[in-house]
Parts: C-alpha cells; structure tokens; sequence
C-alpha cells in the first residue's frame, strides 16, 4: 500500500492531526488511489483533512523522504510511505470534520505518547535533524 502525508510549519511546530478513528495525531495525508501520483494524493488529501477554508499553494510541495513500514492498524499491511514538506505558509482556517477531530501545531516538548508510530519514529526526528522543529 501506497501513503502519503504532507509537513506544514509554523513557528518551528509541524501540523498533525488526530482523526477521530485513531488514538493518536498523524501526519496530514492519507492512502494513495488508484491511477494518482503520490504528488496528487498529498494534494487531495491536504483539500480533504485541512477544510475548504484553508489554503496553499499545490507547487510548493516537495517529496523529502520515502520509507517503508508496517501499518499499525493491523501490524502486517507493508506501507510504502512518501512525505512532502510544503515550503510555504498555509493560509485560512483549519476545519475539524467527521474524519478529523483536532489539529495540533506540535513541538517536542509535547512528548511522544500522542504520535502515531510514523511520526515517532520517522517524521519528528526527521524534521528535529533538519531543525524543522523545536
């Protein structure tokens, strides 16, 4: 399986959202459908979690890691997961929706215990490596 997620930043913190299935925040980004680059599926999911009133520029996304994992859902479905970092400044309103019950502008004093799996492990040392994060 094919997933993608999407980085925005503000103020040195990254964006994760907690969907109202899961117990834990995740990256903004979801599943990769059929006939879609993973480039397309970041953007639809971004117009999909974020809410029709928050806006951004679709040519600023950059493809900055590809790794594999496991889903946690199930601990078997083999991930292939690609994460774009989007180089310019979101605008607007976020929106909670049926899927998405709360948006978070995370930092790494927050701790680790509300991250999911791929954002433990990959995504915030990546972005504390870079010094994308606090």
């Amino acid at each position: 399986m094919k997933v993608v997620g999407t980085m925005f930043f503000n103020d040195n913190k990254l964006l994760i959202d907690k969907p109202r299935k899961r117990p834990t925040y995740q990256m903004i980004g979801g599943r990769v459908e059929e006939g879609e680059t993973p480039l397309e599926a970041a953007i639809r999911e971004c117009h999909e979690e974020l809410g029709k009133n928050a806006s951004f520029d679709e040519s600023q996304f950059e493809l900055v890691m590809e790794f594999d994992e496991i889903a946690t859902s199930d601990g078997v479905t083999p991930i292939h997961f690609y994460v774009f970092k989007y180089n310019g400044i979101l605008q607007g309103k976020l929106e909670i929706s049926e899927e998405i019950e709360n948006f978070l502008w995370y930092e790494s004093s927050m701790g680790k215990d509300i991250l999911s799996n791929t954002l433990k492990n990959e995504v915030v040392p990546y972005c504390l490596s870079k010094g994308l994060i606090k």
